[in-house]
């Protein structure tokens, strides 16, 4: 084997990051099939394989026994002696086995295997690479798209993002950048396959992560996020530091930072909200932009009756339904909603039990750069 390969190996090393050790040993694997293949031989051999100069020996293993059965794999003592006294049962002998013309051969056969073995430690070390970033955020290039997945150029591979993570009416145009959340990565035959969502809660999540520095460090968490990818969000957020407004710091001056967020969804409309531990207040804060008069808890059920001005009602419940729907899943609890006329008739407002909220009040616990969704 000439020192140009060596030299090749240690090239390989320094550009792709694969160990030589990884290649000499698909070398070795390499010139052992060769020898087997192509000499028809079927006994145990191995290969060495000299750094240094570059050249290449085979060797059969023998193991020492008392009695022979297979010849190719097995020599007896009395023979074994005889080419060292040293040798004693389960011992091997190892005896040079070269064929004169092997080296064209097991060169040719070396090159197709170790550029196998290059071409998998290269998928494993991709694979290394994406398998932490699950559950993170990069920026893309749409390459191509075919009947199931628009596939994104995300760095070394080209990640899959399915039809059913895509946002319904989102335009994927050829060679625009995207931001997608990479929500698994999979080891396949092909390599690693990298699953890429625009529509799943981590998306928003990171976003935020990245667009206020309060969350980056912990002083404003993140507790919850109701989404309805392309359409509308909920993210209820709060501070340790009582003297942070975390409404204040996710919307940013001027709804800055919002808004950047924004835009990357493509116009995504976010509501950002106050979380409480208290059912009533979250509950309240939750139903934003609307005004809420009254929050009735019921423990049992985890269900709560939320009493909304008149005028109110329709912007509570929101175009189909949606921003009560949306309240549900940020808060976990059920929510009913009721017009104050048909709460005063029921007799369920006011009552003793129920918890005025202060209309004054529920204005603040939200931001919405979109206006109302009366319908």
């Amino acid at each position: 084997m000439s020192s140009e390969l060596l030299d090749a190996l240690t090239a390989l090393e320094e550009q792709k990051g694969i160990s030589r050790d990884v290649l000499i040993e698909a070398i070795e694997a390499a010139l052992v099939t060769a020898y087997k293949r192509n000499f028809n031989q079927a006994q145990n051999v191995r290969v060495d394989l000299n750094l240094n100069t570059g050249l290449m020996v085979v060797y059969s293993r023998k193991d020492v026994v008392e009695d022979v059965e297979d010849e190719r794999l097995e020599i007896a003592l009395e023979d074994a002696k005889y080419i060292n006294e040293a040798y004693e049962i389960g011992d091997v002998v190892e005896e040079e086995v070269t064929p004169r013309n092997f080296g064209r051969i097991a060169a040719q056969t070396a090159k197709q295997v170790v550029t196998q073995r290059v071409r998998e430690a290269e998928r494993g070390l991709i694979y290394e690479e994406y398998v932490d970033r699950e559950d993170d955020i990069v920026t893309g290039v749409i390459e191509r798209q075919d009947a199931r997945n628009i596939y994104v150029s995300i760095g070394k591979v080209e990640a899959a993002l399915p039809v059913n993570e895509q946002i319904q009416g989102e335009v994927y145009k050829p060679q625009s950048r995207i931001r997608v959340y990479i929500t698994k990565v999979e080891r396949t035959t092909r390599g690693p396959q990298v699953i890429v969502s625009r529509t799943h809660p981590g998306l928003l999540r990171r976003l935020f992560e990245m667009e206020v520095p309060e969350i980056y460090d912990g002083t404003v968490e993140v507790k919850s996020i109701a989404r309805e990818a392309g359409d509308r969000s909920k993210i209820s957020v709060y501070a340790h530091n009582e003297e942070v407004d975390p409404v204040g710091s996710c919307v940013g001056a001027k709804g800055a930072r919002v808004q950047t967020i924004v835009n990357a969804l493509n116009g995504e409309k976010i509501d950002i909200v106050e979380w409480s531990e208290d059912p009533v207040v979250f509950v309240a804060n939750a139903l934003s932009p609307s005004k809420v008069l009254d929050v009735q808890v019921n423990e049992e059920e985890k269900s709560t009756t939320v009493v909304v001005p008149d005028y109110q009602l329709s912007l509570a419940i929101g175009k189909r339904g949606q921003n009560a729907r949306l309240a549900a899943k940020l808060t976990g609890w059920k929510i009913d909603i009721k017009s104050e006329t048909d709460a005063r008739e029921l007799g369920l407002y006011p009552s003793e039990t129920s918890t005025f909220i202060p209309q004054e009040d529920s204005q603040e616990v939200a931001f919405d750069l979109y206006g109302d969704d009366e319908e």
